[in-house]
């Protein structure tokens, strides 16, 4: 796929995610009657838009792809105006402003719906171990063709990406996995798995293949109920992982970074795209929700805390502490933007 097919494909993918996430806050505001006065899927310069002589809303289309807004009076500054965001109750304002996280998380799980029907998924019984080059085996440490695991270092596993991610976060050391044997429950102590380095991190590789699992609409729902939760637990372990010094500025990736990992996604077909589009959707709605000021989970934060505190934050205070936080991660994004136009040279 070419450079100009993968730019195309990654703003398709970004500007639709934008889209529903910033219709979530949309069509609460509208249910809620906040006057609203831009729907802008985009940033910057206007490119079209459209003003409603019903409404008085302005909906655009600018020429940033990655990003939005839904503009509402009373949002960032008091007003008088008695549909004011800031006017209105508190349940409302939060249910507005998660409203956007909420409908990606669904969006997220929705597609991963279609694409378990659409393709074949694996569950954690072990089928075969395929001839490696790696010296390295599980199975020399004890396991075997047939053993369904159910834990790894005691954390549950009931479908292969959860024993895949496991294995890779875990299978840099030695792990212990509780396997089905025979119809009993064995713990195999100390499994080592073969392990590689990838932007200077270490991980462990799963060096068997497992049986399918008998698809079924139980089984396609029990699949994708685990798989979205696998997604949001990911993304908080990587955050984690960040903070803690295991995974370095290396391994995060901005726009340009995902766009490239769309194209790829892209070029192997519908399913791997439908895969990482309900990837993002997912870790959208996840760091959007994050208590950080600027963030939709930092005004939620604040929002609950005048729910207890019957107390208002007043809003120049509060816009001041959204423009210090904004201008820290628009700094961060520019240094990660930096980095991976850096790595499409190398």
């Amino acid at each position: 796929m070419n450079l100009v097919q993968t730019v195309i494909i990654a703003i398709f993918v970004f500007g639709f995610l934008i889209f529903i996430h910033e219709f979530g806050h949309y069509i609460f505001a509208r249910i809620f009657k906040v006057t609203i006065t831009e729907f802008s899927i985009g940033m910057g310069p206007k490119l079209v838009w459209y003003d409603s002589k019903k409404t008085g809303i302005k909906y655009a289309l600018s020429a940033i792809p990655f990003g939005g807004y839904v503009a509402m009076v009373g949002e960032d500054s008091e007003s008088d105006d008695p549909n004011a965001f800031n006017k209105k109750p508190a349940w409302q304002r939060l249910i507005i402003t998660v409203a956007g996280a909420t409908v990606n998380i669904i969006a997220g799980i929705i597609a991963i719906i279609i694409l378990a029907s659409m393709v074949d998924f694996g569950g954690t019984t072990v089928a075969a171990f395929p001839e490696t080059e790696y010296i390295i085996s599980s199975a020399d440490s004890g396991l075997e063709v047939g053993d369904k695991i159910i834990k790894v270092n005691g954390n549950r596993v009931t479908i292969l990406d959860e024993l895949s991610y496991e294995i890779m976060r875990n299978g840099h050391k030695p792990v212990d996995l509780t396997v089905i044997r025979d119809g009993r429950e064995i713990t195999l102590e100390d499994v080592k798995f073969p392990t590689d380095t990838e932007q200077e991190q270490l991980f462990g590789i799963m060096d068997f293949q497992v049986y399918a699992e008998k698809k079924t609409v139980g089984s396609v729902l029990g699949y994708s109920a685990s798989k979205a939760v696998l997604i949001v637990r990911m993304c908080w372990e990587s955050i984690f992982d960040l903070i803690t010094g295991r995974y370095t500025v290396a391994a995060v990736s901005g726009p340009i970074g995902i766009g490239e990992v769309i194209g790829e996604a892209a070029s192997q077909g519908a399913a791997p795209l439908l895969s990482i589009a309900a990837l993002i959707s997912i870790n959208l709605g996840v760091m959007n929700l994050l208590p950080i000021p600027a963030l939709d989970g930092g005004k939620c934060l604040l929002i609950l805390v005048e729910m207890i505190t019957r107390k208002k934050l007043p809003a120049d205070i509060e816009a001041k502490i959204n423009a210090v936080s904004l201008a820290i991660l628009l700094g961060l994004s520019a240094i990660i933007m930096v980095k991976d136009v850096i790595g499409l040279f190398n």
